[in-house]
């Protein structure tokens, strides 16, 4: 192949079109509920093993680990709850 046909040859750009099974959980209710349990119950499990290593940060974008500790050790039985009622629909109505 010479020059000639490199020099001829355009790219167009093509639209990316994302399937909805995709979309990141900000965008589906369900999924934003499952990673908003998930963060609640790892970061009250975290706090039972080391508790130094969350009570640090009570303030700023780390204090909302030590947030969601304290829901997860003072509502326990509510998002116990939620898991269960979460599970059952991801297993069933999903």
């Amino acid at each position: 192949m010479n020059q000639s046909t490199f020099e001829n040859l355009t790219v167009k750009p093509t639209a990316i079109h994302v399937h909805a099974e995709y979309i990141s959980a900000l965008f589906n209710f369900q999924s934003l509920l499952t990673v908003v349990l998930l963060l609640i119950c790892t970061c009250a499990y975290v706090r039972s093993i080391f508790p130094s290593l969350v009570d640090r940060h009570k303030n700023g974008f780390l204090g909302t680990f030590w947030k969601c500790a304290r829901i997860g050790e003072r509502k326990s039985p509510y998002v116990a709850a939620s898991c269960i009622i979460m599970a059952l629909s991801l297993l069933f109505w999903s």
